[in-house]
């Protein structure tokens, strides 16, 4: 028997599944419009926190120029804060996946419509689903590989993702303009009714439309389950066996929580650190002074209890840390009262982030730290020996290890 099907993705008849429609596309993309709107905004807040107009320090994105208009002074409370923005950010992106591609497929007959513009209208929108779907998948892959440590882009991770998230977000906001009016039609009637996603020709259902949308919702699901609790904590973090920091066992006692860097990755060797060689230099108003471990030590000490999220949206539980305040250190090099920002240098050699910057704000919080100890021990080489920054609400990265030099001035 003769095959008369179509053989070209543009011929009337080529896709044939009996699931798309309006109906299944517009639940997809309603969800979507919550979802990519809470990411984009939680992933701009987050990136408020790196203090990017510290520059150049911590700008990884230089020529952000207008993009950049709302960028506000991160506070330093609550300590949880960046905690929460990231991990809302990177568990939600994760669990959105499946209902991405979902969204994907079931409007891939588009891409392929001709003629490719009927009208300006059409043609707008035609536009705007290229640049959805080549930004949404740009970003969702950027991210994932973000996530699980695995930095292939074809330069820095920061201002790709960064700008990719304006052009992403532009055209969804403008794909869903077009076609929100269509996509209330479509929930408001039966499936199945008349439209260019409805295959003139279906093969034979085996599922229904809400079967379907049921194995997206469990895709998700069980993503949901695999990643959050890198970010929840408590006994969840065991079942985050997606994400390299979740159900990784960091091992046990006072330093046993996630990092990172290992100090044999950052370059750091034990003669780096030796009590006889390590000086903390501090530079401020009045001039300089170095200070060994032991100096620092009989200085007042303090504690705080914070815990560390990084961008890849892990995190620990609270820790105690135990050292001097930034604002104690401010104070030995001129800058009683209120203390300037504060350039942060540390000795590790490979990698990014071997310096950072902290804003006034947060070097006056008593709760920041140049910690000494963690949860009443001294900390291990992977942690910081012999000084780390602890600052509440502070992404990971500027929680500098192996600190070398701190500079205190307006930066």
């Amino acid at each position: 028997m003769r095959d008369d099907r179509p053989r070209l993705p543009g011929s009337p008849g080529f896709w044939r599944s009996p699931l798309r429609g309006p109906w299944f596309t517009s639940v997809l993309g309603v969800v979507l419009l919550a979802g990519v709107t809470v990411l984009f905004v939680t992933g701009l807040v987050s990136y408020a926190a790196y203090s990017p107009d510290l520059s150049p320090v911590n700008d990884q994105t230089p020529d952000k120029g207008l993009l950049g208009f709302y960028l506000f002074t991160w506070p330093t409370g609550p300590a949880w804060l960046y905690r929460l923005t990231q991990g809302v950010h990177v568990t939600l992106g994760i669990t959105l996946v499946p209902v991405l591609l979902a969204k994907l497929w079931s409007v891939v007959p588009r891409l392929f419509a001709l003629p490719p513009a009927r009208s300006v209208t059409h043609a707008l929108e035609r536009i705007s689903l290229l640049l959805l779907v080549g930004g949404g998948l740009f970003e969702f892959t950027t991210g994932v590989l973000n996530i699980q440590l695995q930095y292939v882009f074809p330069g820095s991770f920061y201002p790709l993702h960064f700008y990719g998230a304006w052009v992403f977000f532009a055209a969804f906001a403008a794909h869903a303009a077009l076609k929100a009016p269509t996509a209330l039609r479509a929930l408001r009637r039966r499936p199945g009714l008349a439209d260019d996603l409805v295959a003139p020709r279906p093969e034979p259902p085996t599922v229904t439309r809400r079967g379907a949308l049921g194995l997206v919702g469990g895709g998700s699901l069980l993503l949901f389950v695999t990643t959050a609790g890198q970010s929840l904590g408590g006994p969840l973090r065991r079942t985050a066996l997606l994400a390299p920091h979740g159900g990784a066992d960091p091992g046990g006692g006072p330093n046993g929580f996630q990092i990172n860097k290992t100090a044999g990755y950052a370059g750091i060797t034990p003669a780096d650190t030796h009590e006889d060689a390590w000086r903390l230099v501090v530079t401020g108003r009045t001039g300089t002074v170095r200070l060994s471990r032991a100096e620092l030590l009989r200085l007042p000490q303090h504690s705080a209890a914070l815990p560390i999220a990084c961008v890849e949206g892990w995190s620990t539980a609270d820790q105690w840390w135990r050292g001097v305040r930034l604002r104690d250190l401010a104070a030995l090099v001129g800058h009683g009262g209120d203390p300037p920002d504060v350039f942060v240098e540390s000795l590790q050699r490979h990698g990014a982030f071997r310096r950072a910057a902290l804003r006034s704000g947060q070097t006056a919080d008593p709760r920041s730290l140049l910690a000494l100890y963690v949860n009443g021990e001294e900390l291990s080489p992977d942690h910081g020996y012999p000084a780390r920054i602890i600052v509440p609400a502070a992404p990971g990265v500027l929680n500098t290890k192996w600190v070398a030099r701190l500079t205190f001035e307006d930066l």
